[in-house]
């Protein structure tokens, strides 16, 4: 594996994420590789079953999207850290119980990073003023269950999809 991660240089770098090109073949030329932050998704459910969605402008594909509370790990955090400090963050709610769900791959064939998939149960306002809401931010408390959420046409993020589809197989949420 070692040997695979020779030869990888940076082209392009941000904030958020860098750019490297590994080797190709003489007729590809190189390979591109996005190198980004871990983040956390987080599948939350309130004591009445309501699911904590955000809807949110995404400026990559000019639309208001339905989503799941989610972010970037911070240096030093633990991802459970990071899914609490995002679900206050995005909802104005904290839960007792994180359950971790999984971790996947955003892109085995393009990204270096890792989603870490958290089952939040009994989520509730936070009491006070815990962080500040996220601007550009709206709190959906959303009762209509996994099958019409599925159908939405502004749910369409597949990491909000892979990680409530492994809440529903790891028991965490009826259909």
């Amino acid at each position: 594996m070692n040997e695979q991660l020779q030869g990888r240089e940076t082209v392009f770098s941000t904030p958020w994420f860098q750019v490297l090109a590994a080797p190709g073949s003489a007729a590809d030329g190189p390979h591109y590789i996005i190198e980004g932050k871990d983040f956390v998704t987080i599948v939350a459910v309130t004591p009445q079953d309501d699911l904590l969605l955000v809807r949110q402008f995404r400026v990559a594909v000019a639309a208001i999207t339905l989503e799941l509370p989610a972010g970037h790990i911070d240096p030093g955090e633990t991802p459970e850290q990071a899914a609490r400090r995002e679900l206050v963050e995005e909802t104005g709610y904290t839960a007792d119980d994180f359950r971790l769900l999984t971790t996947l791959s955003p892109s085995v064939a393009r990204f270096t990073n890792r989603m870490w998939c958290f089952l939040a149960t009994n989520a509730k306002p936070a009491a006070g003023a815990e962080a500040p809401r996220e601007a550009g931010v709206d709190l959906v408390l959303y009762d209509r269950g996994v099958r019409a959420l599925l159908e939405e046409q502004e749910f369409y993020s597949a990491p909000s999809c892979a990680a409530l589809l492994f809440a529903v197989l790891r028991g965490g949420l009826k259909t």
